[in-house]
């Protein structure tokens, strides 16, 4: 005799009346804006603009460095969490800082700071072009500014999770005899699972709109560093409806990152 499972029910706490006029307030301020861009389309040019070849190749641009940022995050950014949450050593509380602080910087600032440590005249920078590397105003320079801006996302996000997790699996673990390697793969990893998909997507959505710290240190040059927030900004003072009409591109590709990458159980759902 087969026993069929019964379906999970999610019990809702409700949500007090007097709560519901700011919400919907906070709702209107965040969607009604976007909105406001379709007011200003002209529809019957939209086509053309969306498929010029500066729209294509600034989106093109956007999604790949916007990937290869995530990459790098992920890479640098989780072993970073992964030390703030379990390490004790001492002044962790400054690192700390350090690592959120570009959450706190204007991108513009993070973007003269890279281009004063890795410009010709920066100290990193001079020993760089003694081997013939430059980075300001290249593909890579977007990249690194895009990873500035957006790793504290990752960071944040995996370190909460590891501390709401809490250490008792890896300390079972280890008195199983199984090394710190080890661990981190069986162990530890698993964990991060669930934050790791809505920290990448917050990580990625955000380089995907980086603006200040990519125009000051990686310029904009059309096909090299000239992003989709960028070619919004330079085209705006010349063709505003091209403008409107590569903000929606913009606005069309964050809303299909966020909905179809976002996990699922991020938004309380099994």
């Amino acid at each position: 005799m087969t026993s069929r499972r019964s379906p999970v029910t999610l019990w809702t706490t409700p949500v007090p009346v007097a709560l519901w006029v700011p919400a919907v307030l906070a709702l209107a301020l965040v969607v009604l804006p976007v909105l406001g861009l379709l007011t200003r389309v002209d529809a019957t040019r939209l086509p053309e603009l969306l498929l010029s070849p500066a729209a294509l190749d600034a989106l093109r641009l956007s999604v790949v460095t916007g990937l290869i940022s995530t990459a790098l995050a992920l890479v640098l950014g989780a072993p970073l969490a992964l030390v703030l949450a379990r390490s004790r050593m001492r002044g962790l509380r400054v690192v700390r800082a350090f690592v959120l602080l570009p959450l706190v910087l204007p991108p513009v600032v993070g973007g003269l700071a890279l281009l004063y440590l890795l410009g010709r005249t920066g100290p990193l920078g001079q020993l760089l072009d003694t081997v013939g590397l430059r980075l300001p105003y290249t593909t890579a320079a977007v990249v690194l500014a895009q990873t500035f801006v957006a790793m504290p996302f990752l960071v944040v996000g995996l370190e909460g999770a590891l501390r709401t997790a809490g250490g008792r699996y890896e300390r079972v673990a280890a008195t199983l005899g199984a090394g710190p390697w080890l661990t981190f793969r069986r162990v530890t990893v698993p964990l991060l699972l669930p934050a790791l998909g809505s920290s990448l997507v917050l990580t990625f959505a955000r380089a995907l709109g980086e603006f200040g710290a990519t125009i000051t240190f990686a310029g904009s040059l059309q096909g090299t560093t000239r992003t989709l927030p960028l070619a919004i900004y330079t085209t705006a003072q010349s063709d505003v409806d091209a403008a409107v009409a590569m903000s929606l591109l913009l606005v069309l590709v964050a809303l299909l990152v966020i909905v179809v990458a976002r996990p699922r159980a991020v938004e309380g759902q099994l």
